[in-house]
């Protein structure tokens, strides 16, 4: 299960105890720069955020048969690049509000940016619910927006291969991941299920939908574990 850019497992961590609850073994790695300050992930980018979902990936299916793999946010992106990578290794998906575009015109402009603007306002927190925090980090820096656009390339150029069973959640009103996310997504994978979130805005795993995304989300894995099928 992977968390979002500048926040921290904290994000996911109602959502992971929920299917450890039931009964399954969930990893939650902290991706390298972040839970820290955000001159720490102005160090990082996303070949490191990569890598080290493909280092708990390599992690949990040495103890686990079946592997499905979880994520918010740009962890859905990563989610969907070890589903690119690791095929049949993996036996589903399940994303929220995945991030797979940059609709803010000044991404562009971040290569060059960086040098004069070393970070901008926070993007976390952006949940419906009151009194729900996320605790990311405190402001964004610009030297790791700009690896984003790359992460998202390298990624949408094969999301049509991925042909593992999936499960979208996205939040009817996102503050942060905009509409060109989800054209990404349905122009590759038009038969995607897609279940929208009516309640909740971008942090829907801690906002007033969660229980949706959890209750949905065991049954996914449940309805395609190899138990289940043999059962």
């Amino acid at each position: 299960m992977l968390h979002g850019f500048t926040g921290s497992p904290r994000t996911v961590r109602p959502w992971a105890e929920y299917l450890a609850a039931a009964g399954l073994s969930v990893l939650v790695p902290l991706l390298p720069g972040h839970g820290a300050t955000w001159r720490e992930l102005a160090a990082t980018g996303w070949t490191d955020w990569y890598g080290a979902a493909e280092q708990a990936f390599a992690e949990i299916s040495a103890r686990c048969e079946q592997v499905f793999v979880a994520g918010i946010s740009m962890g859905g992106c990563l989610a969907f690049r070890l589903a690119e990578t690791q095929g049949d290794r993996i036996s589903g998906l399940v994303v929220v509000n995945p991030s797979l575009a940059g609709d803010n015109p000044l991404i562009p402009l971040t290569p060059v940016l960086k040098y004069v603007i070393r970070a901008l306002p926070s993007i976390g927190g952006d949940i419906k619910k009151p009194g729900a925090l996320e605790g990311a980090a405190k402001k964004t820096p610009v030297a790791s927006v700009a690896t984003l656009p790359k992460m998202w390339k390298t990624t949408a150029a094969e999301l049509a291969s991925v042909t593992q069973p999936l499960l979208v959640f996205r939040s009817t009103v996102d503050h942060v991941v905009g509409p060109a996310s989800m054209k990404v997504l349905t122009a590759a994978l038009p038969g995607a299920e897609v279940r929208a979130l009516d309640n909740s805005y971008h942090v829907a795993t801690l906002d007033n939908d969660a229980p949706e995304i959890f209750d949905g989300s065991l049954a996914f894995i449940q309805k395609h574990s190899i138990a289940k099928q043999n059962g």
